[in-house]
């Protein structure tokens, strides 16, 4: 063989070398985190492993329908979505591949990740309660279950009850109550409503400083962006309310997080298990909380958010997020019973 034909043999093989490595250095990544800070995030990651980003942003149910109808030709290597109940759903709809990892074993508390690695919490959010100091005591509202006490009649406010952020709440109820005590919890939560639950948790926080309500739930994160806001309104709405810890003499604090896995069919498997590792990284865990006022789920991360700080110590839930999931299905049953709409 010639010279001219070994080097043009060479040439070709190069050639078809370089588009696998290319994709060696890629990340499809599907997510329904719509927060900006996240961009630092991401482009620390790519900074520091060379791996470029291609991002597909939704809502979690618009990203689940998708993920499933593109089936086995899912270009998808991680999904990021919020909230125990949809990570719950894309497990049942089996678009998880369990990883083995032993920085993910070793650096995620175990109630915030899956038993066989199909998904991971990377952040953590409190559900709390928002109150007019006007129109309720304290003492009114410590306890979720004081939410359907009858001196709470029409100073309630919440989203549907079938937002995925108040079926986990509800099927924490269930474990703690069992669900004979927890169906009338939630009876007495609707007959306590002030007007039909709509809008989204910062609605619920303004509806209680604008005296539409008195009592109100809220993720936590919504609150301390409310109290990091410049706006003079948001300024005005966190002076007129008050915030409680639920249950700090019960089980603790219902928690949720925000969390991710690893596709079934991810082209690029040892890049989404390097960036699931690096989303627990003390780097990546000070983003979500600095930038999304988060609480990290790595203790050794550092926080350097003032605000989040500021709301100190709490007794948390230490519920395994995976028996929220095993419990959604009777949580829907129940709030479509109870007439939650």
């Amino acid at each position: 063989m010639s010279a001219v034909r070994i080097a043009a043999l060479a040439a070709i093989a190069l050639a078809l070398a370089l588009p696998a490595r290319a994709q060696d250095r890629v990340l499809n990544l599907y997510s329904a985190r719509h927060y900006d800070t996240d961009e630092a995030l991401y482009s620390d990651f790519t900074r520091t492993t060379g791996i470029r980003i291609n991002r597909i942003e939704a809502g979690d149910d618009q990203l689940l329908e998708r993920i499933r109808n593109e089936g086995a030709n899912s270009p998808a290597d991680v999904l990021l979505i919020v909230d125990a109940a949809r990570l719950a759903t894309a497990e049942q709809m089996e678009l998880f591949a369990p990883v083995k990892s032993k920085i993910l074993e070793e650096r995620i508390p175990a109630n915030y990740r899956h038993p066989l690695g199909q998904w991971f919490g990377f952040s953590s959010r409190a559900r709390v309660i928002i109150y007019d100091p006007k129109a309720v005591k304290p003492e009114q509202v410590r306890s979720y279950r004081d939410l359907a006490l009858p001196a709470n009649k029409g100073k309630v406010c919440t989203r549907p009850g079938s937002h995925p952020y108040m079926l986990s709440l509800v099927s924490a109820m269930i474990e703690h109550l069992g669900e004979a005590q927890a169906e009338s919890w939630a009876r007495g939560v609707v007959a306590n409503f002030a007007r039909p639950p709509r809008g989204g948790d910062t609605d619920q926080i303004r509806a209680v400083a604008s005296g539409e309500c008195a009592i109100a739930l809220t993720n936590s994160y919504y609150w301390v962006r409310l109290m990091r806001s410049k706006k003079s309104e948001d300024k005005a709405v966190v002076q007129a309310v008050r915030f409680m810890w639920p249950d700090q003499q019960g089980q603790g604090t219902h928690m949720n997080i925000s969390g991710g896995g690893l596709m079934r069919h991810a082209p690029n498997r040892d890049n989404a298990v390097r960036f699931l590792e690096y989303l627990a990284s003390d780097t990546a865990q000070a983003y979500f909380a600095n930038g999304n006022n988060e609480w990290p789920v790595v203790k050794s991360a550092m926080v350097d958010n003032p605000e989040l700080a500021s709301l100190g110590n709490f007794k948390a839930d230490p519920l395994n997020i995976g028996v929220l999931g095993s419990r959604l299905p009777a949580a829907q049953r129940l709030v479509d019973r109870v007439g939650w709409k």
